[in-house]
């Protein structure tokens, strides 16, 4: 009996130590979701028409399409910036690397979420969708489903928000980025704005706000807004100072001086 006890302590042990480490594992999954970062970027498509002018989505720009006046979806990039291509074959990263983004399989869509992509991803027509899910969507969700789906989901809170609405009644004028900064503290709460950089490239003499890039931290999911992902997200700089909101048509001549959008209401 007693030396039936000895054996069956050490598989005691060993099963409690089995024990503590899937918990720790567990934990450490759940700590490292918890803490996972992204960054949105939006674009403001007549800017960056104005640099690839070239582009399909650019050369059918028009007044009343939906990118004239509203941020459109580049990507949802998981953080850090090596943190891409995950579970992806070397072919087809090879493939990406090159830029044969046409070459690339389509992403495997619903219908619904197909026709909502394609209005707010101009660069559908580059085959961009293609290029964001195997590079960045593959280390975010098991599917291109989920991944644009988030995607869409934070795209169209931003859309609905002020931060859209300066942009829009601000277009042909300069726009600071303590501006756009303070439309994001009031749609998203205090300290939001911080979390905002400001991308411009220079036109000409004009230098035109092309891209916003949003930080981002914690799960991504339903019911989780951009108020939530914001709140504990990293701050970054603030970019580019000022640029011009910039309207539909490449070759423009708005003037880098254009009377600024006040940065109060």
């Amino acid at each position: 009996m007693a030396g039936s006890t000895r054996l069956m302590r050490p598989c005691r042990n060993l099963l409690f130590a089995l024990i503590v480490a899937v918990t720790a594992f567990g934990a450490a999954r759940s700590s490292l979701a918890a803490g996972k970062t992204y960054v949105l970027a939006v674009s403001w498509q007549p800017a960056f028409c104005e640099t690839r002018p070239e582009k399909p989505e650019c050369i059918s720009q028009t007044d009343e399409r939906f990118d004239a006046s509203n941020f459109t979806l580049h990507g949802l990039w998981p953080q850090p910036r090596s943190n891409v291509y995950c579970g992806v074959e070397a072919d087809l990263q090879a493939i990406d690397r090159a830029g044969g983004w046409e070459d690339l399989p389509a992403p495997d869509l619903t219908a619904e979420t197909r026709k909502a992509l394609d209005q707010v991803m101009p660069g559908v027509a580059s085959f961009l969708d293609r290029h964001e899910w195997v590079k960045h969507g593959t280390c975010h969700a098991n599917s291109a489903e989920v991944y644009f789906s988030d995607s869409l989901r934070l795209l169209s809170e931003l859309n609905a928000s002020p931060v859209r609405t300066v942009f829009s009644a601000g277009i042909g004028r300069v726009l600071s980025a303590q501006t756009i900064r303070e439309r994001f503290d009031e749609a998203f709460g205090p300290g939001a704005g911080r979390r905002v950089e400001v991308i411009c490239r220079r036109v000409g003499i004009r230098r035109l706000i092309v891209e916003l890039k949003i930080s981002l931290a914690g799960p991504i999911a339903p019911g989780r807004g951009l108020q939530a992902l914001l709140d504990q997200a990293p701050e970054t700089s603030a970019g580019c100072a000022a640029g011009i909101v910039d309207r539909v048509g490449t070759g423009l001549s708005d003037p880098p001086s254009s009377t600024p959008v006040s940065p109060t209401r």
